[in-house]
């Protein structure tokens, strides 16, 4: 069984000591492979959740920041900076398995997969807004963590462009819902066209606004959980 080990910092850095602020202050204290952990897809309707994790381990990346505050263009040649010079894992969790277990439970079993899928091992974990339990290394979760932390931002870009490449993709296989264009969030237009077409199996069944047709599940072919509908998709592109 995996124990979870947890470990604060004996201080927090200041808000002006930079994005790498943090991940500085943890290799004063014998930290030196400290892994970021950030997910995408999170408030989507559509398509998977993906959740990236990334040690920088001393190498500075030109521009972070959080993905949503970055062009497209920008996140992509950030992403191929990361992933050219940094250590990186990304895990995809598909919609079926959201709608099976819950997104809350998928996002945290996300990140341990993702951690867990790291060439390295971590020995420090920083975690954007929540605290993901059960990991062997110590972890601290940082409030807007993806703006805050370099290793976070980082893995906020990773999770980003992974996730836009596959809503793309979806794209071409489910014209009708305009996936290139909003990625499966909650937009007028996505709404628009899930009301006159109804859902596809990349939709999440467990999300009340994608189930709100009696005959949903019919137009996809798929089985979901509809006593399930404890989430609604959001328009915040997490």
């Amino acid at each position: 069984m995996i124990s979870e080990a947890r470990r604060p910092l004996r201080f927090t850095p200041r808000r002006d000591a930079g994005m790498y602020g943090y991940e500085r202050a943890l290799a004063h204290g014998g930290f030196r492979r400290v892994a970021g952990v950030d997910e995408a897809g999170r408030g989507a309707c559509a398509g998977p959740l993906v959740v990236a994790a990334v040690i920088l381990d001393g190498v500075r990346i030109a521009g972070l920041a959080d993905s949503k505050l970055l062009t497209p263009a920008r996140r992509e040649a950030l992403y191929e900076e990361i992933t050219a010079r940094a250590v990186w894992s990304v895990l995809v969790v598909p919609s079926a398995e959201i709608d099976r277990v819950g997104l809350h439970r998928s996002n945290i079993t996300g990140m341990r997969r993702a951690l867990a899928a790291l060439p390295v091992r971590p020995s420090y974990v920083l975690s954007d807004g929540f605290r993901v339990p059960g990991l062997e290394a110590p972890s601290l979760a940082v409030i807007k963590g993806d703006r805050a932390v370099a290793c976070i931002a980082a893995a906020s870009v990773v999770a980003k462009v992974t996730r836009d490449r596959i809503m793309t993709g979806l794209h071409l296989t489910h014209p009708v819902y305009g996936f290139d264009v909003h990625k499966g969030y909650n937009t007028p237009e996505h709404m628009a066209a899930l009301g006159l077409h109804g859902p596809c199996p990349e939709h999440r069944f467990s999300f009340s606004n994608v189930v709100s047709r009696p005959d949903a599940r019919r137009d996809a072919g798929r089985g979901a959980p509809v006593g399930k509908n404890e989430e609604v998709g959001g328009d915040d592109e997490r």
